[in-house]
């Protein structure tokens, strides 16, 4: 049983708590006091029922307490079980040694990580644990402080993490009382500086949202990460919409499942197919084969371009997003997986579904969630923040100082209408990095050809006159459509001039049957 009794902080009024106890014959276990906030906790076994109802009166008729009542723990105890319980759960070894090295604890990790038992353990001597590292003369030191070094365990190397255990002893000072010991294996180290990386690489952090439009896209894709349902991820080519699903995937709590992306564009029907729901291999010589779907089961799959799908590869997806259930390639067995679907496209689904391309039902399935990536050149907000990462990362790789960007450079990068969107952006900036030679990044080291939405991409070296340019414009044309019409009569109604005017223009730029193959 234990009793928390509120009281005032007074001389003696301990000793008169206890007095009663004794004069009850009750067997203290434990007391503690918490002078902060005035508590004092006792513990002692349990008591009838007809002594506890003497007892508790006459503890409140003490002078100065307030209070008194039964708690399920005292405040050791909770500590205790909580810091076991911390302890229990940590991936890692943690053993706790005191000032002359001698073991006082372990968790389950740091007895896995030895190949012993609990009990084997605790009384040995750390340096007979742990070889690579003197723990006594870390110990006997004048100053002791935190060390990390490697140590050796049955043969293999550990990262040691070593930190002192003090306790204040007022206007003394500190007594050491031993030290704390974590210890990481290699596997396990390569696994956080993985995740630290893939953290890095894979995470909404990396996604560059200065712009509204992209700050929006971010906030929503979040929240949607948290979420089971199929995601459609539209946008031109080049604006990211892989790294944004593998983002949603890494934010999700399918984050240490596989994530597996899919082109539906660039394989064939068949192999396209057989890549996602795997091969049955029944056939003589044929091993079977997991498809992209058995794979990545508990986690993600990525669908890019599945405006691109087969008629039949969209029915067979249309099946799996239903039930969750497919059947391979050549097979009558039915395979089960939890998976997300991701999708992406760059095409117009709607007008696909509207053109009978696209099966509605499978567009309804997949688009149940949508995330539209605005072009680059609509976020320009988001184009001088992409461009100095690109610059600090291929400087970085190159082994040279980052170059600064010049003002007019950063304005003609912004203004720019980056039809490739940023992967165009990225590409030029490597290829600017790597070859120059200067400390600054002008617009000239870009190498950019003129592009404009009508036209499409300019001829980079243009030179001569507007009626020059014309002029080569006409006779690209003429050459383009004199071999489609039987006569110079009917090249002139279809370009909407006079018989005469087309016959002079066929002539000026040498334009005749021996000269364009009909």
């Amino acid at each position: 049983m234990r009793l928390e009794i509120h009281c005032a902080d007074r001389i003696g009024i301990a000793q008169e708590i206890l007095n009663i106890l004794v004069s009850y014959r009750v067997d203290l276990k434990g007391i503690e006091v918490d002078s902060v906030n005035c508590r004092m906790y006792v513990s002692f076994p349990p008591i009838e029922f007809e002594q506890f109802q003497k007892i508790m009166p006459e503890i409140r008729l003490i002078d100065g307490v307030e209070d008194v009542r039964t708690t399920a723990f005292l405040p050791s105890e909770r500590e205790h079980n909580e810091l076991n319980t911390l302890l229990s759960a940590l991936p890692d070894g943690v053993i706790s040694i005191d000032a002359k090295g001698w073991v006082r604890h372990c968790n389950d990790a740091a007895c896995r990580d030895l190949n012993m038992v609990e009990k084997e353990v605790i009384g040995a001597n750390i340096n007979n644990l742990l070889k690579g590292f003197n723990f006594t003369r870390w110990l006997e030191g004048k100053e002791v402080l935190g060390q990390t070094t490697r140590v050796e365990v049955g043969g293999e190397d550990f990262i040691a993490d070593i930190l002192p255990i003090s306790v204040p002893q007022g206007s003394e000072g500190d007594v050491l009382a031993g030290a704390v010991i974590n210890i990481k294996s290699q596997s396990r180290l390569g696994q956080q500086v993985s995740a630290f990386r893939r953290y890095g690489q894979e995470s909404f952090a990396t996604i560059h949202n200065h712009s509204t439009a992209m700050r929006r896209v971010v906030r929503e894709a979040r929240k949607m990460a948290q979420l089971e349902a199929p995601i459609l991820i539209t946008g031109e080519t080049g604006t990211g919409k892989e790294l944004l699903a593998r983002a949603c995937h890494y934010a999700s709590n399918r984050s240490l499942k596989p994530f597996i992306a899919l082109s539906c564009a660039s394989l064939p029907d068949d192999v396209a197919e057989s890549e996602l729901f795997g091969y049955a291999g029944y056939e003589e010589n044929a091993a079977p084969k997991r498809g992209v779907l058995e794979q990545a089961d508990g986690g993600t799959v990525f669908l890019d371009e599945v405006g691109e799908m087969s008629t039949q590869l969209q029915t067979k997806l249309l099946r799996f997003l239903q039930d969750g259930t497919f059947r391979k390639v050549g097979d009558e067995n039915e395979v089960k997986v939890n998976v997300r679907i991701i999708a992406a496209t760059q095409k117009d689904l709607p007008a696909m579904v509207q053109e009978g391309v696209f099966r509605e039902d499978l567009y309804y399935r997949i688009n149940v969630l949508t995330l539209e990536i605005s072009p680059l050149r609509d976020r320009k907000a988001d184009i001088g923040p992409l461009a100095e990462h690109f610059v600090q990362k291929y400087a970085q790789q190159n082994g040279h100082p980052a170059p600064t960007l010049a003002r007019e450079c950063i304005e003609f990068l912004e203004n720019y209408p980056w039809p490739g969107n940023v992967r165009q952006l990225e590409n030029a900036i490597y290829r600017a990095v790597s070859l120059l030679d200067d400390k600054e990044l002008r617009t000239e080291h870009l190498n950019l050809p003129t592009f404009t939405h009508d036209l499409g991409y300019l001829e980079s070296d243009f030179e001569g006159t507007l009626d020059q340019a014309v002029k080569r414009f006409e006779a690209t044309l003429l050459r383009k459509l004199y071999p489609a019409y039987p006569s110079s009569r009917q090249l002139a109604k279809r370009l909407g001039l006079s018989h005469t005017a087309v016959a002079n223009k066929l002539r000026e730029y040498g334009i005749n049957r021996k000269t364009v193959k009909v």
